[in-house]
């Protein structure tokens, strides 16, 4: 391949990302405003009309801003490449008094604090604008902040050491050093995951095991019949933050957790909490983790060889402005990076598919196992208490949604309940 054909391609997939993404969106805007009046027939009774409309209200104030993130994005990707930042950025480092290295490792902090400077506009909205206007903020600015350097200082002391230890490969580990870096990565997924429940999360976040009561009761229960330590189930402190609920499943081996909002604890009846739990239960059981962890290694086996490939081809370089650098292969490991975005987003659709998938395995798990009356129920109760929309799109929805439209989800649990499903469940999700 050409410099300038590659040049075209790349600059080919840019557009056609960003006219997708946007194309997306205002599909996205258009099925939430046609429906934004009438609740649909499905959830008649369980969700009433002023709810629907703010949540239809929110999910447009929420895409709208992504369209402009996703613009600000690109403008951003441009610059560094056909606008030659990444060149620019290149040869400030290399003047810089230190190992090939070390240089290669400012290269890196430059582009992501550019890439921060740019998106942190955007997530301080999304806060203190339109979190706040649909009462769901409850964060304070020095609390953001504070997270913000927390999370900086997090990322730098796992990030960096990972990327040296690549950029160390790419460089002295012979024509085999994509396989030996496929392996420290996936150890450092599997340390990271690990990690998280233990020693990241309560950084950000206070977890507490759940109060004794009605719903500890019957969850403890739950966890008996399925196998699972009582030790792993934990409530969060996510009021601190957020009106939002929400529960999740997170980690393996000893590190397992099953988290709970106390936001979610406090909405919820004691039967629908245990349908939840059931449902991250079920993710456990049915071992998601394990599999996302094995699609994830075969991804990234591929995108190391590919790498390999493009750091030993000069029109790779050329093609993105930025000259050949063999003594700085991290320059190669920031333009792969910086370009994989925009020729991988079309298979977005089979990454949400497989989450789907995920989550109605979970769903009739929960099913099995506690209730699913209760389960609809608590679906309807987060789907009124978070604002989200009854009405998706389903294209854009397939892009980026990686949980079933309300309407799909809430069907199935009733076939499921061994109840026939509405017939207009199907006409709502159109």
């Amino acid at each position: 391949m050409t410099a300038p054909t590659f040049t075209a391609l790349f600059l080919a997939a840019v557009a056609l990302t960003l006219a997708v993404e946007l194309a997306l969106a205002f599909r996205h805007i258009a099925a939430v405003r046609r429906h934004r009046d009438a609740v649909p027939a499905a959830f008649a009774g369980r969700i009433g009309l002023p709810a629907h409309r703010k949540a239809a209200d929110y999910t447009v104030a929420h895409t709208r801003l992504a369209m402009l993130a996703s613009i600000a994005g690109t403008l951003l990707l441009i610059g560094l490449t056909r606008g030659r930042g990444v060149a620019f950025l290149t040869g400030i480092t290399g003047i810089v008094d230190a190992p090939p290295l070390v240089q290669d490792l400012l290269l890196i902090v430059a582009v992501v604090l550019l890439s921060a400077l740019v998106s942190l506009p955007f997530a301080a909205y999304r806060t203190f604008v339109i979190e706040a206007r649909y009462g769901f903020n409850r964060t304070t600015f020095a609390t953001w902040l504070a997270d913000l350097a927390k999370g900086t200082l997090v990322g730098s002391l796992l990030g960096l050491p990972i990327a040296a230890l690549v950029i160390a490969l790419m460089r002295w580990a012979g024509g085999t050093w994509w396989l030996w870096a496929w392996a420290a990565w996936m150890a450092f997924q599997l340390v990271l995951l690990a990690l998280y429940p233990t020693v990241i999360a309560p950084l950000f976040n206070r977890f507490t095991p759940m109060p004794e009561g009605p719903a500890r009761a019957r969850i403890e229960a739950l966890l008996a019949r399925c196998g699972f330590a009582s030790r792993g189930l934990y409530l969060m402190d996510g009021s601190k933050r957020s009106s939002h609920g929400n529960a999740y499943f997170t980690g393996f081996g000893r590190a397992k957790r099953i988290v709970m909002f106390d936001t979610l604890l406090e909405r919820l009846t004691p039967d629908e909490t245990e349908a939840v739990l059931a449902h991250e239960l079920g993710h456990f059981k049915l071992r998601h983790v394990a599999k996302r962890i094995a699609w994830s290694a075969a991804a990234s086996l591929g995108f190391f060889a590919l790498l390999a490939w493009l750091a030993t081809s000069d029109w790779f370089y050329q093609g993105l402005f930025v000259p050949p650098t063999p003594e700085r292969p991290g320059v190669a490991l920031v333009l792969f990076f910086l370009v994989l975005p925009v020729f991988t987003f079309l298979l977005a659709p089979i990454a949400s598919w497989y989450s789907r998938r995920h989550e109605y395995e979970a769903d009739a798990f929960a099913a099995r196992h506690a209730s699913a009356g209760a389960m609809v129920s608590a679906l309807v109760r987060l789907y009124e208490d978070n604002a989200a929309t009854l009405t998706p799109d389903p294209i854009h929805s397939a892009f980026h949604d990686s949980h079933p439209p309300a309407a799909l989800r809430i069907a199935h649990l009733e076939a499921l309940a061994g109840a026939a499903p509405r017939s207009t469940i199907a006409a709502a999700s159109a």
